[in-house]
């Protein structure tokens, strides 16, 4: 069952005055032997103690404390999706002889090796998924006739995927890493690719933000359904810049082809080699390094020209991102507010101005989700300026000066 609205709440929170009993927590108790109807017709009925804690939200924080709240972890990787206990799969079974090992050596495997987290996938889960999506099957028997295609225009389309990559040292301690990469379907061209020690949002937005500075805005997006890549914040995103995002079947790896051939090549040519492991910087600044030497800057066989040059005969239908301020707001999370009375509203137990006047007014944020040094305020889409923490010294000098003039 979803989550009361707030309409909900407020009509059961509006009953408590009209409902029998001589105290308040009489009435409460008695509302919650009642039935209400939401907003799809389903019966509903909460428990009283449900019904003082809205009451109380109500009381201190208004409208907004009976508003459903997103989780504070939302879009971070909680649980492990299909596509990412197949691509741990993949790159245990390259481990075994046995070109079918059995389930539970695979899952003992991935959790040794840090592939897998036991606290993310228990056993039921591994098996039911294995069971439901048919992951240790060869690809030749699920394989689905395809043809063959290619987009015509540079950044018509970009595929995006994530690869487990080497242990790296951090603290002393090693860790795995996950690479996070961007290709054009046409040109081939790697857009941008980096490793991260984790993968979650933020991570992800910031392999995108940095592809999208560096090659311009792709018509759609092409990623599988893991739970970074189906995130609230990345759909926004994509909304925001106009770009289509479109999701793959489950364990459907072939449907982006492109994107698991670079990373096949890439196992075969760059991890291959002895690279300087001591930290997340330098490999990835060995992976530049070889990205654009001896990636971006080869002849393709598929194309017959280098990716750089074959994206550059259609330089002129890229549209490229500002360096700017407001270009970063693109990229801020989002999340609404009440306005008080006296023109302030709170954000991470801090209080804040709002540039104009906005006064009961139920706004938008934006704010960026690693610093939190800016916010900036939207009012029916429209853009109000940029929040200021509240100065109470400054106001009240400034009252006393307006009322002895």
């Amino acid at each position: 069952m979803k989550q009361p609205s707030a309409y909900l709440k407020m009509r059961i929170l509006g009953a408590i005055d009209y409902a029998d009993g001589k105290s308040i927590t009489q009435r409460i108790r008695n509302l919650a032997a009642q039935s209400f109807s939401d907003e799809d017709g389903n019966s509903r009925s909460f428990t009283w103690r449900t019904i003082q804690t809205w009451l109380y939200r109500y009381k201190s924080q208004g409208i907004t404390g009976v508003q459903p709240k997103s989780r504070k972890d939302k879009g971070s990787t909680r649980k492990v999706s299909p596509e990412e206990l197949l691509e741990a799969l993949n790159a245990a079974r390259r481990h075994f002889y046995d070109k079918h090992p059995d389930k539970m050596s695979l899952y003992r495997y991935c959790i040794e090796k840090g592939l897998l987290n036991k606290n993310d996938i228990a056993q039921t889960t591994y098996y039911r998924f294995i069971r439901e999506y048919d992951l240790l099957k060869d690809d030749d028997s699920v394989a689905k006739k395809r043809l063959a295609f290619c987009m015509q225009y540079a950044n018509q389309l970009w595929q995006a995927d994530t690869m487990f990559g080497p242990y790296v040292k951090d603290h002393n301690k090693p860790k795995p890493t996950k690479l996070i990469a961007f290709i054009d379907d046409a040109s081939r061209v790697i857009a941008h690719g980096q490793f991260f020690t984790e993968e979650n949002t933020e991570t992800l937005i910031t392999a995108l933000k940095n592809a999208l500075y560096k090659r311009g805005i792709p018509e759609q997006l092409y990623v599988d359904n893991g739970s970074i890549y189906t995130s609230q914040e990345i759909t926004l995103i994509c909304a925001r810049l106009g770009i289509i995002l479109r999701h793959t079947p489950i364990r459907d790896g072939s449907a982006k082809g492109k994107i698991e051939r670079f990373f096949r090549r890439l196992r075969q040519q760059f991890l291959s080699r002895q690279l300087d492991l001591s930290s997340l910087e330098a490999l990835n600044r060995q992976f530049t390094l070889w990205l654009e030497d001896e990636y971006n800057s080869v002849i393709h066989s598929a194309t017959g020209l280098k990716p750089i040059d074959r994206f550059g005969f259609d330089l002129k239908r890229v549209k490229f991102l500002s360096p700017c301020d407001d270009t970063d707001e693109l990229f801020f999370a989002e999340d609404t507010r009440k306005v008080k009375n006296d023109n302030t509203f709170s954000f991470k137990n801090l209080r804040y101005e709002t540039p104009v006047d906005l006064r009961d007014k139920l706004i938008t944020i934006r704010f960026d989700r690693a610093r939190f040094d800016r916010i900036v305020i939207y009012y029916k889409d429209q853009r109000m300026g940029d929040a200021k923490p509240l100065d109470a010294i400054a106001n009240g000098l400034l009252r006393r000066k307006e009322s002895s003039s």
